[in-house]
């Protein structure tokens, strides 16, 4: 139901401030209110992190209340100083435009296809003259004020510009033009952009009234057990766009959480319900070592950003890296995936011997060795166990001539990736 949403929010843990608690669930119980989440057009792919706003709108959709999301292009021209230490680079208008394209097309995928509202803040931002942005807006916000919000006073050693400074009043801007444009009534952001969210609450009671209904509720800022930052890897950003972080990858990055994280991610997450998720924390006291819990996290996660065939995928490649499973039943871009994960080498679409193949993989340094892993029976071509020393392996037999796996023993792997 949803006035039982802050409830539920509160037992996720996802919660970190919240204005007027009780002026909101009333807001909530009329059935017609909006909340938004807005992210700035300054890469081109959401990361984790990023998600947890939108995890938390996407629950305040199943509970009736109507999710708007706005891909920030002017504010993505300007530059939140919210985490920064220093100026942010200004981006050109033709990268901000693909970076709104592939946002835009990241959120939909999320959100689906009805339901929700989709803004972009140039539609007002981008209308405003400098006239009418300082008598309109600016005479409303007073210098003492802006100051002392953390995100400006964390700057003023350092030193901020113009341009950022007045980013809280842009993003303020945005929260009342949704107010009267979508009848939006709540901001949800991460725990930096308090400062921000409360300047727009402020905005609208000066320009409505102060019973004007506007609340703002911010997430707290996600740390693994050993504190640190979570969302990242030895390799970078897990991100959201399949080019950049593989399904596969994705998958692991999830499957791979430390059993005192879990609880948490199982929350914050996934949509499984407090039972379901008491259930698979119960297993994994009892049984750690299975990561039944882990594997539930990666399954719903994966599925969620990039659907079940991935979630698929992502299960059959792991099963061959690590388990017993046939490689020979992966798809060509099962095999893309695990080749992004161990040793590749390039090959040609010429035929070749089994010891030259072998060498060439790097997993024997000699014919001499490779001649006895051979012998022994230690060599794998595309999951078949061959043992004579003068076969000849033809790229084409096999995933359409792009790919060669070779496995020496029970965990060494190579992949022969032909050229395109």
């Amino acid at each position: 139901m949803a006035e039982d949403i802050l409830q539920e929010l509160e037992w996720r843990g996802a919660i970190n401030q919240l204005t007027d608690e009780d002026g909101l669930r009333k807001e909530i119980a009329t059935g017609e209110m909006s909340a938004y989440v807005g992210i700035d057009a300054t890469g081109d792919s959401m990361h984790v992190g990023h998600l947890v706003p939108f995890m938390i709108l996407k629950r305040f959709q199943a509970a009736g209340v109507r999710p708007v999301i706005v891909v920030g292009e002017a504010t993505g021209s300007i530059g939140d100083p919210s985490g920064k230490k220093s100026e942010r680079k200004l981006l050109d208008q033709a990268t901000i435009d693909g970076y709104v394209v592939k946002l835009t097309a990241q959120l939909e995928k999320l959100f689906g296809a009805n339901g929700f509202k989709m803004t972009n803040n140039k539609d007002w931002l981008g209308k405003l003259s400098l006239v009418d942005f300082l008598r309109d807006y600016g005479k409303l916000f007073p210098i003492n004020v802006m100051l002392a919000k953390d995100v400006v006073a964390s700057r003023l050693e350092a030193g901020i510009s113009f341009t950022e400074f007045t980013y809280q009043i842009l993003q303020s801007i945005d929260f009342y033009q949704l107010w009267q444009r979508e009848n939006v009534r709540l901001q949800i952001g991460g725990s930096d952009q308090w400062g921000n969210v409360t300047s727009g609450i402020d905005l609208i009671h000066k320009l409505e009234g102060n019973d004007a209904p506007a609340f703002g509720l911010t997430v707290p800022l996600l740390l693994k057990a050993d504190g640190t930052k979570f969302g990242k890897t030895e390799g970078g950003a897990v991100w959201l766009d399949p080019e950049k972080t593989t399904p596969f990858d994705f998958y692991q990055f999830w499957l791979n959480t430390a059993d005192a994280d879990v609880e948490k991610m199982l929350k914050y997450f996934t949509f499984l319900p407090e039972p379901e998720i008491n259930a698979l924390l119960a297993d994994m006291a009892e049984n750690a070592a299975d990561r039944k819990a882990q594997r539930r996290l990666a399954e719903e996660v994966t599925a969620f950003v990039h659907g079940e065939a991935a979630v698929k995928s992502a299960e059959a490649v792991t099963a061959v890296l690590f388990g017993n499973a046939d490689v020979a039943q992966l798809s060509k871009d099962e095999v893309a995936a695990l080749a992004g994960n161990v040793t590749s080498f390039a090959i040609d679409s010429a035929e070749i011997g089994l010891l030259d193949l072998v060498v060439a993989s790097g997993l024997e340094t000699s014919k001499t060795a490779a001649r006895r892993a051979v012998k022994d029976g230690a060599i794998r071509i595309n999951g078949v166990q061959i043992k004579d020393e003068e076969a000849i392996i033809d790229p084409a037999d096999k995933w359409d001539g792009a790919y060669v796996v070779v496995k020496r023993g029970k965990k060494k792997w190579a992949i022969g990736v032909a050229a395109k």
